[in-house]
């Protein structure tokens, strides 16, 4: 196994650089996919609540590659939490994918006021792994009460976990939980980019540091931080629509940081969060209908 994968807790092989789609506008989601694809990557993350789901089909459908060759990924929303709807879920996404298997299918939020409606959802991915229909399963934003709560009412581990990882807020108290139950974590916004929406601009790309380190290997600093996550072991999908920094993004293995300079980067954490805080995931608040197709 290479450093451009990951081996899951069920011995699936998951690529450990994917390309998410989070805020990619439908119509412009198979476009970027195709060139995703065109440029190397072999994993894609998408997700029911992201409304771009038929998007990332059409682009696997259109492509050259074997359905094999392709790492699929998306997420059930809490508003198909519970056993039946879950199972609904995935139909549901399978179909606007055009697959009849998907790779990796995760939870996309706790929802710590009505757990029970988690561990309903959970147990109907642990079905559908059961009958083939998914390889894994995981959880994504699960902070460490929730897999506590949820590895004790049920009976797979999940693979992966998928949070809130970037060097302005590297979690470590989740990830080294992540790594003892032999969960994969794996970073939505790696290099930051809530960093500069929420912050009027205060980046993770504009950071000094990590731009020393970026001049000092002839790359970006986007590329710095992708290269922080995999030599760490983590999972990363960044985004984007631009041909250029697609490639560019791709572009991480020709070069290795050192010690030092990832200890550098991990000291940046200030442990402020920039995404919504778990806890505070509500149907009340978040929850809203995904469409059958």
């Amino acid at each position: 196994m290479s450093e451009f994968e990951l081996a899951l807790n069920n011995g699936v092989i998951m690529p450990a650089l994917g390309f998410g789609v989070f805020q990619t506008p439908p119509d412009e989601t198979a476009t970027a996919v195709d060139e995703a694809l065109r440029v190397g990557y072999r994993h894609i993350d998408t997700a029911a609540a992201y409304g771009n789901e038929r998007g990332v089909g059409d682009a696997l459908r259109r492509s050259d590659l074997d359905r094999a060759e392709v790492f699929l990924e998306t997420k059930v929303w809490i508003s198909d939490y519970g056993y039946e709807q879950t199972l609904h879920a995935f139909d549901k996404s399978a179909g606007k994918l055009g697959v009849d298997q998907i790779d990796l299918l995760i939870l996309h939020q706790a929802l710590p006021g009505e757990f029970d409606r988690t561990i309903q959802a959970y147990r109907a991915l642990e079905k559908l792994l059961a009958d083939g229909k998914v390889r894994a399963i995981g959880v994504s934003n699960f902070m460490p009460e929730h897999l506590d709560r949820l590895l004790a009412a049920t009976s797979v581990v999940p693979a992966v976990n998928q949070i809130e990882v970037h060097p302005y807020f590297r979690q470590s108290d989740l990830l080294a939980k992540n790594a003892e139950l032999g969960i994969v974590s794996q970073a939505w916004s790696p290099i930051g980019g809530i960093t500069f929406y929420r912050e009027g601009g205060s980046s993770t790309l504009n950071d000094e540091t990590i731009g020393s380190i970026a001049t000092a290997h002839g790359v970006s600093p986007a590329q710095v931080m992708l290269r922080w996550h995999l030599q760490q072991q983590r999972s990363a999908i960044p985004k984007s629509t631009t041909p250029s920094r697609i490639a560019e993004n791709f572009d991480v293995f020709g070069f290795a940081l050192a010690a030092d300079e990832l200890a550098r980067i991990d000291a940046l954490d200030t442990g402020v969060r920039r995404g919504p805080e778990p806890d505070d995931i509500t149907l009340q608040s978040y929850g809203r209908a995904i469409p059958e197709a």
